[in-house]
């Protein structure tokens, strides 16, 4: 068994996201701190990674055994090389962070500095990248809940604009059944997913399945604990922790990354499209004068 566990060559997050359903509560909430602050933690020990969920010592262990690590020091050093890239962008957050001397602008500012800085220890532009090339299908069916609502807009407005067929999934669960019901192969279902997994997430993520759509999940530190997994996650911690004030600004600049991604992808169709956007807007225009 020791010897299978060295061969595994999975990252962190992958490894989380093959438990799926498998998490307790303690162990979600130990994904979340983990995914917020992987340096630190990375860098401390058992008994540090027990505290910040509240949790036994043991409870970390037993965790890291269930990721497929011999020990809590294996887990470590994987979480060293998959999370330490240098100490410099480690330190300007730490600095940013401890400017604020108080002032609830500047630390908010400094929060959010914090937050975009550290998006590549999570995503690169390979993933991105594949991420546009997941949901590169003429139609895209776009889920949101709460606040994340405002993102799915914004991404649905952007991909009408290049051409795309996008549709918003909204309202109780008779709506979203009924809009669900369009959902086929050759499609894509993008997901937004804070905080906790929105409770249509599962169900819409099954249907998507059993009609052969492609599944993206935007998420943040909650990410790889969604179960299921979808076929790709976007997923990066936002400012401040699971228990406080967060705003949307990371989870937006995945958001634009992955529509510019897309645009490049289409060139020239979505430039065709944009061009054609900007013509019909000048005729509208000058009718309603």
């Amino acid at each position: 068994m020791a010897l299978a566990h060295e061969m595994d060559d999975r990252g962190i997050v992958s490894r989380i996201q093959a438990l799926g359903g498998q998490l307790t509560g303690t162990e979600q909430l130990l994904v979340a701190r983990l995914l917020a602050a992987p340096r630190e933690i990375s860098l401390g020990t058992s008994a540090d990674f027990a505290q910040r969920a509240g949790a036994h010592e043991a409870t970390t262990s037993r965790f890291v055994r269930k990721l497929g690590f011999r020990n809590y020091a294996a887990f470590r050093d994987a979480l060293r090389a998959e999370f330490l890239h240098g100490a410099e962008p480690a330190e300007r957050m730490s600095a940013t962070l401890q400017i604020s001397g108080g002032n609830l602008l500047d630390g908010l500012i400094g929060q959010e500095i914090a937050a975009l800085s550290a998006i590549l220890d999570h995503i690169d532009q390979t993933r991105i990248a594949r991420a546009a090339e997941l949901i590169d299908r003429p139609r895209q069916f776009i889920f949101a809940h709460g606040n994340a609502t405002a993102l799915a807009v914004m991404v649905e407005r952007r991909l009408r604009r290049m051409g795309f067929l996008p549709v918003l999934l909204t309202g109780g669960p008779r709506d979203l059944a009924e809009q669900a019901v369009g959902i086929g192969a050759g499609d894509a279902v993008i997901l937004f997913a804070f905080r906790r997994q929105p409770r249509s997430y599962a169900t819409l993520l099954h249907v998507a399945r059993e009609q052969g759509a492609a599944t993206l999940a935007i998420s943040d530190a909650i990410g790889p604990a969604l179960s299921p997994a979808p076929d790709l996650l976007l997923a990066a911690p936002r400012a401040g922790d699971d228990d406080s004030f967060q705003t949307l600004n990371v989870p937006m600049l995945l958001c634009n990354a992955l529509i510019l991604a897309l645009g490049n992808r289409r060139q020239p169709d979505g430039l065709s499209a944009l061009t054609r956007l900007g013509e019909l807007i000048r005729r509208f225009d000058l009718r309603d004068e």
